[in-house]
């Protein structure tokens, strides 16, 4: 059975950019906020981390600090770019601590749970101070 891929257009309808190679991120593990039906959480939006979004999410139960070399996942620190579950990136951004993201690098299919406009509001490429 093959499973198909997404296409890779971000959410302001240009090519998907990478997010991450250092560390490297992705449901797919290759740097891009790419997706696919198996993919339950949506790892769609491209965040830059903050203090604030680590500790809000290890409050809800998913610590993304401490490493976890066994899923190829390195544990971040705040400024690290990362793929994140878009229903928690919404959550975060509801609770006022969302952290900010890279509209180039965030999957279009972010935009079916939040809105552009949630988005922009932190988005990196706005000019305005990202923590």
């Amino acid at each position: 059975m093959s499973v198909a891929l997404t296409p890779g257009r971000n959410v302001l309808g240009g090519p998907l950019r990478a997010c991450s190679y250092d560390p490297v991120t992705g449901f797919f593990r290759d740097g891009c906020c790419r997706t696919r039906g198996d993919d339950m959480g949506r790892h769609v939006v491209c965040a830059r981390m903050t203090q604030a979004f680590l500790d809000f999410s290890r409050s809800r139960g998913n610590d993304l600090s401490t490493p976890h070399p066994e899923w190829r996942f390195p544990g971040l620190k705040p400024g690290d770019r990362w793929c994140l579950c878009v229903h928690r990136w919404r959550e975060a951004w509801e609770a006022g601590v969302a952290p900010p993201v890279s509209l180039e690098a965030t999957h279009e299919q972010a935009l079916e749970v939040v809105t552009l406009d949630m988005l922009k509001s932190a988005a990196l490429e706005s000019g305005k101070p990202a923590f």
